[in-house]
């Protein structure tokens, strides 16, 4: 994808039924997730368009171009907090990666956050070495490292924990 095509890229906040297909294809996609957490990416989008946003508590943004996904964020309120948001997913094709979907996807995420006057978002990652670029995306959008849980996900795979202050 060229940078101006992502410029073509639209975002919606409504589910279809044929997301969860396009977001199974997105996470399988990357090779960096289990089949595990891929079935979890996949019961969240149907668990959303099944309860609703408010009762599943999870909301979503698609990234479009041409009708076809190419990236999505999934995100919720934390219960027990007055404003602050987990950030459970953020998702590119790997073929689209680079030209500024992950960005416009996480300013239009943050953007939903504030409309629902949340003030904090938390992101969390695998401490990897794969994870690196990752990590270097949350941090070049204003996220900053608050905490690691040693050997969280396994022994040696420790739990990094990102978080924004929504201004």
């Amino acid at each position: 994808m060229s940078p101006a095509e992502s410029k073509r890229t639209t975002f919606r906040y409504q589910l279809r039924p044929s997301d969860c297909d396009a977001v199974r294809r997105l996470v399988v996609g990357t090779g960096f997730f289990s089949p595990e957490e891929v079935e979890i990416a996949v019961e969240l989008v149907d668990e959303s368009m099944t309860k609703g946003e408010v009762k599943s508590g999870y909301r979503f943004v698609m990234a479009d171009c041409s009708d076809q996904l190419y990236g999505y964020s999934c995100f919720g309120p934390i219960a027990g907090t007055e404003s602050s948001y987990d950030l459970y997913w953020i998702v590119v094709d790997p073929n689209r990666q680079r030209v500024g979907i992950g960005r416009s996807l996480m300013a239009a995420t943050e953007a939903q956050i504030r409309k629902l006057r949340g003030t904090r978002v938390y992101v969390d990652t695998s401490n990897r070495s794969q994870y690196h670029p990752t990590r270097k995306f949350y941090e070049e959008c204003g996220y900053r490292l608050v905490a690691q849980l040693p050997n969280f996900y396994t022994i040696g795979d420790d739990k990094a924990i990102f978080e924004k202050e929504l201004l």
